[in-house]
């Protein structure tokens, strides 16, 4: 049962992240703009809530501090996903180049930043962890339910599955939702009808921007004490996550548990016992969330079906 406990609260750890900021690749790929970006903005986000963090910690703890950081992470990733969002957009540039771009600028602006403002040069930004919450009143004293979700819990992860409902009801039910996948899928028949294209877009954009600096933090929290302008990959990781779930908000919950339990295979092996006991190499264990990648991808590729306009800029006097 401990041992039962430990993989699914460690997969729930791994798993919330990627699917948060999956999500946020969701709606900005429905609206048309792919966002490989996606990387830098979770570094931006999880910069600036864990300075607030480290800043304010001797103030206050808990929840209050965790819930306030989630806010500064949100606000940043959409603020810093506006130059994505004009260089795909009002420029019409290349929107692989500009996303790159912001990948390379955002841990570069990170560990310049950190070792400005922090007295003692360094980069790393640390943080004393208070948000974990020791049991859920009530729900933590369900038989075998309790456990297994609401204990050694984050606040967090009910907060991800929450914007996994929100995601679905503004997709599929919400006029929002139809326009702009109508944006991803026939921008100049949405535009036909009095949508404007542009701001359908944007607001892809931003809302991508948002969820992923958000998912920096959230990132972050569970699994370190300090920040190193670094989030390991997540933000690419959460692409593979978004293709294998098809674009669509429900697949994408699967595919981040899935590739949450890799995450944990990898991290968490040696109190496994069956893996514990076999005689293979810990950098094995290490590789397979990539190789997992590689073999999800390789299978699911072929099957995809991205939204038709995604990654093309729009240019309102063509047809």
């Amino acid at each position: 049962m401990g041992v039962l406990s430990l993989i699914v609260q460690q997969t729930m750890l791994f798993s919330i992240p990627l699917l948060i900021v999956a999500l946020g690749a969701v709606f900005t790929e429905r609206g048309g703009v792919t966002n490989i970006a996606l990387e830098g903005m979770m570094i931006m986000g999880a910069f600036t809530s864990i300075f607030f963090i480290n800043q304010m910690q001797d103030k206050m703890s808990g929840q209050t501090l965790l819930l306030i950081a989630m806010l500064i992470a949100t606000v940043t990733g959409a603020i810093f996903s506006l130059l994505h969002a004009y260089a795909s957009i009002n420029l019409k540039s290349d929107q692989i180049i500009s996303g790159t771009a912001l990948n390379l600028f955002a841990p570069a602006f990170a560990i310049y930043v950190a070792r400005m403002i922090q007295d003692n040069g360094v980069q790393q930004i640390g943080f004393t962890n208070t948000f974990r919450i020791k049991s859920v009143p009530i729900l933590g004293e369900i038989p075998f339910i309790g456990n297994l979700f609401f204990k050694n819990a984050y606040i967090t992860t009910y907060i991800g599955l929450g914007i996994l409902v929100l995601s679905v009801v503004i997709i599929y039910k919400t006029k929002f939702g139809l326009r702009l996948r109508a944006c991803g899928e026939h921008p100049h028949a949405a535009d036909s009808v009095g949508i404007n294209v542009y701001k359908m877009r944007y607001a892809g954009v931003v809302i991508s921007g948002a969820l992923a600096g958000l998912g920096g933090l959230i990132f972050v929290v569970p699994t370190s004490t300090n920040f190193n302008a670094s989030v390991a990959g997540y933000g690419f990781l959460a692409l593979a996550v978004m293709i294998f779930g098809q674009w669509k908000p429900i697949r994408v919950f699967f595919a981040a548990i899935f590739f949450g339990l890799m995450k944990t295979i990898a991290s968490a092996y040696s109190v496994i016992p069956l893996l514990s006991t076999a005689n293979i190499p810990s950098d094995v264990y290490k590789m397979i969330p990539f190789i997992a990648t590689l073999i999800v991808l390789a299978f699911s590729s072929k099957s995809s079906e991205a939204p038709k306009a995604v990654a093309t800029p729009y240019d309102k006097g063509s047809r």
